[in-house]
């Protein structure tokens, strides 16, 4: 069973030492079409079967630079990229590395390049929290929430790995002030009669 957040507790500006574990260009697997993945350093859910325990340390991998943020601008340029997926770890409690990429990225790109991002948190706590989630959470597209549970795991499942989890269109979530389901080639959208 995942660990609970604390709002008082579980604070970027307090866990993170804004590291990457890693990063993949051109990535087919972690949401539609072709992508960039940054998998951010740390996580504090700590979730029974994550399929990425080396990236629970906030200390994983390397030191985030301006470096890497210019190589993954360089990658989203390519006209075959579809976005941005951030994982980790636990992009929210990230949200120095974060929000940096995804700034540059809407300033470079605007809407033409979309923004996944998976977390333990739900879409309910994490309009709830900090100014700097909520931030990260407007600038997404996408946002997979829920811990992954394994007694729910469910490997048809597009996106996720157990069926608490849910693909949320972040934008539609927000307008609307609960969560909306992102639907995709996988689930078709309902009919509007």
């Amino acid at each position: 069973m995942a660990l609970e957040p604390n709002l008082r507790t579980w604070v970027a500006t307090k866990v993170s030492h804004s590291y990457v574990a890693d990063y993949k260009p051109f990535s087919f697997v972690d949401g539609e079409g072709v992508r960039c993945s940054l998998y951010v350093a740390g996580c504090l859910f700590k979730c029974d079967g994550c399929y990425n325990e080396a990236a629970w340390s906030f200390r994983c991998g390397q030191p985030y630079s301006r470096d890497l943020e210019d190589r993954i601008i360089a990658d989203l340029a390519h006209p075959a990229v579809q976005g941005l997926s951030l994982l980790g770890g636990e992009p929210f409690l990230n949200t120095q590395v974060a929000l940096s990429v995804t700034r540059r990225l809407r300033t470079e790109f605007g809407s033409e390049r979309d923004v996944w991002a998976w977390s333990g948190y739900t879409f309910e706590q994490l309009v709830a929290d900090s100014e700097d989630k909520q931030e990260l959470l407007s600038m997404l597209d996408v946002l997979v929430d829920g811990t992954y549970e394994e007694g729910l795991r469910d490997l048809s499942l597009a996106h996720r790995g157990s069926t608490n989890q849910r693909v949320l269109d972040a934008r539609a979530s927000l307008t609307a002030g609960q969560p909306v389901t992102h639907y995709s080639h996988t689930t078709p959208s309902p009919s509007r009669s």
